[in-house]
């Protein structure tokens, strides 16, 4: 008898947040969550996580290194809406209050196999020098109320931003029916380390 076909792939991605460079900052904490489309679900693992507070390292590199894991695995029938995930970092301020210090986001490699990323950061900016000292002063910076905004393009046009730092993350991929659907996610190098390769299907 033979075997039905399958009529969703599956998706599984772990690794970790490796490490962070925020020079003018110490005493650094991340949240990670997931963003995704309506055909997708999570099946297994953690769609957010909180890491733990790290120093920044004692070498040349002042290194903020949280090496913190990701596990999760979704299900979808479509690529459209593939997963992003989205970091912010947290840091005390001269006040001892907990501040933002970066968003990011970034989407889940597309290929399988073994993938390292680094991803730019930003903070929101006041719209004036009245509100950035009123803000400063009473240890309430702009932020967004809900993080999985900066994986969304709209209304991000309307938003005054600042680049500052960077976080380095570690992606294991691993794809499951996407080909018996009709999905080609691209072949691995020799190595087993892929760059970005755009799904096929999938708008650029």
């Amino acid at each position: 008898m033979a075997a039905a076909a399958p009529s969703v792939f599956l998706l599984m991605v772990n690794g970790q947040v490796e490490s962070a460079q925020f020079p003018a900052y110490d005493d650094l904490y991340c949240k990670y969550c997931f963003v995704y489309g309506q055909d997708w679900a999570p099946t297994a693992g953690l769609e957010e996580g909180i890491s733990q507070i790290t120093c920044k390292s004692q070498d040349v590199r002042q290194a903020l290194v949280w090496n913190f894991p990701i596990d999760v695995t979704f299900k979808s029938t479509n690529p459209y809406g593939w997963p992003q995930i989205v970091l912010s970092v947290y840091g005390p301020d001269v006040f001892g209050n907990d501040v933002v210090r970066g968003y990011g986001a970034v989407h889940v490699p597309f290929s399988p196999g073994r993938h390292k990323r680094t991803i730019p950061m930003f903070v929101p900016e006041s719209t004036s020098k009245l509100q950035k000292f009123t803000s400063w002063f009473m240890g309430r910076r702009p932020e967004y109320t809900d993080p999985k905004v900066v994986a969304q393009g709209e209304g991000r046009e309307v938003t005054r931003v600042r680049s500052q730092g960077f976080v380095t993350m570690l992606f294991n991929v691993v794809t499951k029916d996407m080909r018996k659907l009709g999905y080609n996610s691209g072949p691995l190098d020799t190595q087993g380390i892929s760059g970005p390769s755009p799904l096929q299907g999938l708008p650029r």
